[in-house]
């Protein structure tokens, strides 16, 4: 059985993400790529479903475990009756290989380990033919299936059919280390050369520290913000410059429900929002990488942009469901691939369109395709603007007209003017304030209820929706305004649950699903930016320290909270969780001021 979600932290090599559990094992793993099949996929499932354990034997054996400083090296200190010892986790960087590398150095005593190695293929759908290679060293064991092969260097494995695994046993003394290093390739190539793990860490410890200090992070919630960059960051493919909004798929929004997305692709609406909060900490190389790898997703027809792609700007992302992994503690069922991927969400202009003018405020030049495509984007929008669309919780039910897609398209047109006015790019400025100007009317008549006092999640409607929030973000109202205000207490009312956000009330039947969920991490995230900016600093702080209580050990987060039962909800871990408590804690920096 999985353990629960907050007890796994994460390693990763900025191509894929592994999942180490409290009890030393990566129940999560898929190589080569974020998106590819999984080869340890024991998170939705159990053990037979793949996982590689390394832990004392000893019953009474306790664990504690932290990054190194700045980076993602996860240290796991292991206290037992007769001794104690400290394994290093990570995935090594710079190399252009897929490694994992897990080193066991003895600190006091004499401690007994135990290997357990399960490698299932595919979504746990191929066996693979586990053999013996002595000629490529240190007891090297090769495990084939299909398009996949690795190879792991260690302590001596056996078959132990009981366990349907590979195992080993051994002793490590104080002041020993034992390297174990598990390698992927394709199958049809030859296995790679074993690793120097003393370098491999040290190199990766660097990159990752290096990376870290180009931020200068202050303030109460310093800690929990560099980790959240780090995130970000660990997110972010290296080589294509795609930003995927998690690491895992179908970790239940609803434990035992159906509500099990997969989350490891490129939307829009994160990548845009992740680049936004890189480029307030100075990275540019991150933006500019992130704008040509949107040039290239979204090229072509303006009417064929998708809400999401893949990593390498893939469009074609179909969804099904997997028979070979049962789901997190029976949560089916297991997705792969996202239906989403084929709606309309309108919003996502005005996300792409705020995040390239941040981008060309802190001095990245427009190329010779970048201000063209804005500008077909908004050609787009000039006939399409009052399309229905499926809004940003990419709602399942009937088509609206939703209050929060329909600002975030006043925002794109406003960015375009501002580039025209300010920047001295050309377009057809009178037109689109003409249309700018046309959209405030109508949310204005449409999108706010007098009666209520409150802005509507959707025109006709008479709910609010936490993506409401947002109106203030944008600028689109004030944040003190009596209509923001007004909107914000009815959110406090409908939606807070136990101090915390929902998105809207599943009850409505708005969103076209059965069953409920928990506070949105990132929405309660929002109603801290509002309290910061609309003067109640105090709520705003309250609130922010208990939102940064929720991370786990080694300060991750994941989508949402269960309050009741105190522990993490969905995929884990989140970008769009992240990059909005990066975001609180700079509106609460500004409004400190």
């Amino acid at each position: 059985m999985p353990l629960p979600i907050e007890d796994y932290a994460v390693i990763g090599d900025c191509h894929t993400a592994a999942l180490v559990g409290r009890d030393g094992s990566i129940d999560w793993l898929c190589l080569p790529r974020f998106d590819s099949p999984s080869t340890f996929g024991a998170l939705l499932g159990d053990p037979d479903h793949g996982r590689w354990l390394l832990a004392p034997t000893h019953a009474q054996a306790t664990s504690s475990r932290a990054y190194r400083e700045g980076t993602f090296v996860l240290e796991t200190r292991w206290e037992t009756p007769d001794g104690v010892v400290v394994v290093t986790d990570a995935m090594p960087k710079g190399d252009g290989r897929a490694d994992v590398v897990r080193r066991i150095r003895g600190v006091s005593g004499t401690v007994r380990m135990r290997e357990e190695l399960t490698v299932r293929f595919g979504y746990a759908d191929a066996l693979p033919w586990m053999r013996q290679a002595p000629g490529l060293g240190d007891n090297a064991v090769v495990g084939v299936a299909g398009p996949d092969a690795v190879v792991v260097r260690g302590p001596a494995l056996h078959a132990d059919d009981a366990a349907n695994a590979h195992v080993a046993e051994f002793d490590v003394a104080a002041d020993e280390v034992v390297d174990i290093v598990l390698t992927w390739f394709p199958s049809h190539r030859t296995p790679p050369g074993a690793l120097d793990v003393s370098e491999q860490l040290d190199d990766t410890e660097a990159w990752w520290r290096e990376w870290a200090s180009a931020a200068d992070v202050t303030g109460p919630w310093r800690d929990a913000v560099e980790r959240s960059l780090l995130v970000l960051r660990a997110l972010t493919h290296e080589d294509t410059g795609g930003i995927v909004a998690a690491a895992t798929t179908s970790l239940p929004e609803q434990f035992g429900g159906s509500r099990n997305w997969d989350y490891r692709y490129c939307w829009i609406r994160d990548a845009s929002l992740t680049l936004n909060a890189l480029m307030v900490y100075g990275y540019e190389s991150e933006a500019s990488h992130w704008r040509h790898w949107l040039l290239r997703a979204i090229a072509g027809d303006p009417a064929d942009i998708q809400i999401m792609y893949g990593l390498a700007g893939e469009r074609h992302l179909p969804e099904y469901e997997l028979d070979s992994l049962p789901g997190y503690l029976g949560a089916k069922p297991v997705r792969v691939g996202n239906g989403a991927s084929t709606q309309y969400q309108g919003d996502i202009f005005g996300e792409l369109m705020i995040a390239l003018r941040e981008a060309r405020r802190i001095g990245v030049d427009e190329d010779e395709y970048s201000w063209p495509l804005q500008r077909a984007l908004l050609g787009f929008l000039e006939d399409t603007w009052d399309r229905l669309d499926n809004g940003i919780w990419e709602i399942r039910g009937p088509q609206q007209a939703f209050t929060h897609s329909r600002a975030m398209i006043w925002a794109a047109f406003a960015c375009g003017v501002e580039a025209v006015r300010q920047y001295g790019l050309d377009g057809p400025v009178e037109r689109w304030e003409t249309l700018r100007d046309r959209i405030r009317a109508e949310i204005e008549e449409k999108g706010y209820d007098a009666s209520l006092g409150t802005f509507v999640q959707y025109y006709g409607s008479t709910e609010v929706d936490a993506s409401l929030l947002l109106l203030a973000q944008i600028g689109f109202v004030a944040p003190d305004d009596p209509r923001m205000l007004g909107t914000v207490a009815a959110i406090e009312r409908d939606l807070l649950k136990d101090g915390l956000l929902l998105r809207y009330r599943t009850s409505s039947g708005v969103d076209g699903l059965a069953g409920t969920e928990h506070p949105f991490l990132a929405c309660s995230f929002w109603l801290v930016q509002q309290y910061a900016r609309s003067g109640r600093l105090e709520d705003a702080r309250a609130l922010m320290d208990r939102l940064v209580g929720l991370s786990n050990d080694v300060g991750l987060l994941s989508e949402e909270y269960d309050v009741e039962g105190a522990r993490q909800v969905g995929n884990t871990p989140q970008a769009f969780s992240h990059l909005a408590l990066i975001r609180a804690a700079d509106a609460i920096a500004r409004a400190s001021v």
